[in-house]
């Protein structure tokens, strides 16, 4: 018999800032445009080639906010092995406070603002944040963390999919 989580367990693991692992099987990434902080576009298919952590956050998000420089210590680690980062702000997160932060912060890697909720609805209607994926090489989503991941445990997926052909 399949133990199912009440909603009501799930929001006060995410309040506590516990990461929580959801199984989403291996499946390819949606197609979505992301408008990134300098104007110019990259797609779901510019992702192919690198592992990469694709994070939505929000500048409100105390967890998002608190996770950040371990998700930049991460990109700093792997990033000449063929790893990236994006980081998705959510669509009611004011650009302005969004490039704030990405200045403030110097942030290393490619930031997006998701205006409109579309990106955050091609994938799987993202509502709490962080949720963060991981896109393997080929493109394909193998894992999805809601709240904060487990660092630890995500170095290790990293370099395991970073040493795949």
């Amino acid at each position: 018999m399949k133990k199912i989580i009440p909603v009501a367990a799930l929001a006060i693991a995410l309040a506590a800032g516990a990461g929580v692992y959801l199984n989403t099987g291996v499946s390819a990434a949606p197609a979505s445009t992301f408008v990134l902080l300098d104007g110019s576009k990259k797609t779901t298919d510019d992702l192919k080639g690198k592992v990469t952590l694709v994070n939505f956050w929000a500048t409100s998000c105390v967890t998002c906010v608190g996770e950040m420089p371990k998700v930049i210590a991460t990109y700093d680690k792997y990033k000449a092995q063929g790893y990236d980062t994006l980081a998705v702000a959510m669509s009611y997160d004011p650009p302005s406070y969004v490039v704030n932060f990405a200045e403030t912060r110097k942030l290393p890697f490619k930031v997006a603002i998701d205006n409109t909720g579309a990106v955050a609805k091609a994938w799987g209607d993202v509502a709490l944040t962080p949720t963060t994926y991981i896109v393997n090489k080929r493109g394909e989503i193998v894992k999805r963390y809601v709240g904060e991941p487990d660092f630890a445990e995500l170095h290790k997926l990293i370099e395991k999919l970073l040493a795949e052909a």
